[in-house]
């Protein structure tokens, strides 16, 4: 049976029946829809699912006119043929792929117990009880995630780095963070029942995390969970509701929730649980992350599956795809039983190139490094052979503390990244954060900077010129590393050579002065680089470069300045499209300044990790590319699969093209021919 193509919005629900199946039953409802498409209650889908486990009788005559139903079909509830007809027939639905592979087996959807806490106002006399009450929760959820944190010595390896930095995280903000001061400060002030102080506090610190403009907006949303998760704990904790338990998932089972927290991940068994499909969560969470670490093939943000699915239905889910097939057909199952085994030759494949060089087919070499987000992502890095780190975030070091992280705090984690990376070279961007972004809700210390047009206004290196000694304090705690190993540094949104020469006057201070403390630096000092992210900076490149020792093409912002288009902002984000001519043109335009002055460059945005546009982006002369850890195999392949004279007279033909469509025929067009 053909699988269903992916809807345009990433989501669709499709019902299935095979040709025999139709003929018999007549048109079943869609799941979800009764009397007038109304939806159905949980303990409706439940009696549905309930009355149609027996499977589907033989066909007899004397049926009536619905077809399929034997006689004395009409005593039965109406739910009950309705659940039984809704439950022979396949569905697919899609989601977004998480963790790559294929998993057959049993739905498994656990219930959780809703959290009961109606927004509550208090009396004056009741304030000092429901801080009482506040500090158990806190003091019994630190335990928790205590025992959650001793635990992750019997997941695997993996799994332990991904999530020991997050509950130690965790930990910190049941420590006198934002968080609770502000959920204390509510109680006292605006008269607020603790669970309620709770929730207004983390979405205030929420929507501030969310509201920023920044294109990293998987980041943001994973910031904005971390602040949400601690929040929901403490309100089970407040309110004595019990957590969902996991560890009943019976072996070979694909696990269906309305969402999967990091910490319920850390409670699966990878070698009971096939699969995991939830209806909401993204690709670039601390869930996600978990689960590929677990390597248990999963697809999370599926729209209608907990509709869909009821407990017992055979599952097909494919984790690469993003997909999962409720009550396949027999087609369907052999499909996957197919796929499985071609899996496993690509995983085989792929994991040969890890040791293998990213270089083409006529012997030019391509260095292929990897984004770092948190230093829980460093496994992930490890797997996938990357060469080293092109471009580490630094502002996790920012988040949910009381003060800024001083000098000695940002050195002791860079060592920890250097150290684990064992000699392959890192690239920290230093902080960039302004303009749009309430700073304080994330960092207590920097004031909020706000203006008319945040996106245009101090963010990026303006604010740190304007704050030098955010600046000084990480030049210094970089500086000092960088005697262990390789490192560059990262200036972000520069726009003019001058914003280089000023911050290279205060690096080269902050160098002058540890040296005087006779603290050992490396001889020659780390390379400065600029990130090149609006269309000012792309057609100053030439001036820039020589004030820089590098460029970082950030072809995610370039692309949102250069078509003025935030991609966030649901009415315009179909014109947001980094195969743009103008987008084209001006990392062409960077990329050329660069290599006349012979000066490294490379492509860090969401382009990078695409295997289609390796061929133009070698063909425009970039030599390295900076991706998401879990893109590096693939994009590997593609570099080996490719000559760069091929490539060349590829980028030549696209960047005679005016037309973005035929652009992107192009690049999905590109074939054997061009390879070279």
């Amino acid at each position: 049976m053909k699988t269903a193509d992916r809807a345009p919005e990433g989501h669709r629900l499709e019902a299935r029946a095979e040709p025999r199946e139709v003929a018999a039953r007549g048109e079943a409802k869609a799941p979800g829809a009764g009397k007038g498409g109304e939806a159905r209650s949980a303990e409706a889908r439940r009696t549905e699912a309930e009355a149609a486990t027996e499977p589907p009788r033989p066909e007899t005559r004397g049926n009536d006119a619905r077809g399929g139903e034997p006689k004395g079909a009409e005593a039965r509830p109406e739910a009950a043929r309705k659940g039984r007809a809704h439950r022979i027939r396949e569905v697919h639905l899609h989601g977004i792929p998480v963790a790559p592979g294929i998993a057959i087996g049993p739905v498994y959807d656990p219930a959780e117990v809703p959290a009961e806490a109606p927004r509550r106002a208090i009396l004056p006399a009741q304030v000092e009880a429901e801080r009482t009450r506040l500090t158990d929760a806190v003091a019994l959820s630190r335990k928790q995630v205590a025992k959650l944190r001793a635990r992750l010595a019997v997941l695997p390896e993996e799994a332990q780095e991904e999530l020991a930095p997050l509950l130690d995280a965790y930990l910190m903000m049941l420590n006198n963070s934002r968080l609770l001061r502000g959920a204390r400060r509510r109680i006292e002030a605006e008269l607020l029942a603790a669970e309620t102080a709770v929730g207004d506090e983390a979405e205030a610190i929420a929507a501030a995390i969310l509201a920023t403009k920044d294109d990293d907006r998987q980041g943001l949303q994973r910031r904005a969970g971390e602040v949400r998760e601690i929040a929901r704990r403490l309100t089970r904790n407040l309110t004595a509701t019990p957590f969902r338990a996991l560890s009943a998932v019976p072996e070979g089972s694909i696990l269906v929730v309305e969402e999967l927290t990091p910490a319920d991940a850390a409670l699966l068994d990878p070698a009971r649980v096939a699969g995991v499909a939830t209806e909401e969560g993204g690709t670039d969470g601390h869930t996600a992350i978990m689960l590929r670490a677990l390597g248990i093939p999963s697809v999370l943000g599926i729209a209608g599956l907990t509709e869909a699915a009821a407990r017992g239905d055979q599952a097909v889910l494919d984790g690469a795809a993003g997909t999962i097939a409720l009550r396949p057909a027999a087609a369907t199952l052999e499909k996957a039983r197919d796929q499985i085994a071609a899996y496993a030759k690509e995983r085989a494949k792929l994991s040969k190139l890890r040791r293998l060089p990213a270089v083409t087919t006529d012997g030019e070499d391509v260095e292929l490094l990897a984004n770092l987000e948190i230093p829980a992502e460093l496994p992930l890095i490890a797997q996938a052979g990357a060469q080293g780190i092109g471009l580490l975030r630094s502002e996790f070091l920012f988040m949910n503390r009381e003060d800024l992280p001083d000098e000695e705090v940002q050195y002791t984690v860079y060592r920890q990244v250097l150290e684990a990376m064992a000699g392959d070279p890192i690239t920290i961007r230093v902080l960039d954060w302004g303009g749009e972004k309430d700073i304080e809700a994330l960092a207590e210390g920097v004031p909020a900077l706000t203006g008319p047009n945040p996106a245009l206004g101090l963010r990026g290196i303006r604010l740190l010129l304007r704050r030098p000694e955010l600046l000084e304090a990480q030049f210094a705690a970089i500086l000092r590393v960088a005697v262990g190993g390789p490192v560059r540094i990262l200036l972000p949104l520069v726009t003019n050579p001058e914003e280089v020469k000023q911050a290279r006057e205060i690096y080269e201070r902050v160098a002058r002065r540890l040296r005087r403390k006779s603290v050992p630096l490396p001889e020659k000092l780390p390379p400065l680089g600029a990130m090149i992210e609006t269309p000012g900076a792309a057609l100053a490149a030439d001036a820039i470069a020589l004030e820089a020792d590098f460029f970082a093409i950030g072809t995610n912002d370039l692309t949102m300045y250069t078509l003025a288009v935030d991609r966030a902002e649901a009415e315009v984000s179909h014109l947001y499209d980094p195969l743009h001519p103008a987008v084209l043109r001006l990392m062409q335009f960077a990329t050329e300044a660069a290599l006349r002055l012979r000066m490294p460059v490379s492509v860090c945005g969401e382009m990078a990790g695409n295997p289609r546009l390796v061929p133009l982006l070698l063909g425009l002369g970039i030599r390295c590319l900076s991706m998401n850890a879990s893109a590096v195999p693939r994009v590997k392949q593609a570099v080996r699969s490719l000559g760069i004279d091929g490539c060349a007279r590829f980028a030549r033909r696209v960047m005679e093209q005016s037309d973005p469509a035929r652009i992107q025929e192009l690049v999905m067009g590109f074939g054997e021919k061009e390879k070279g």
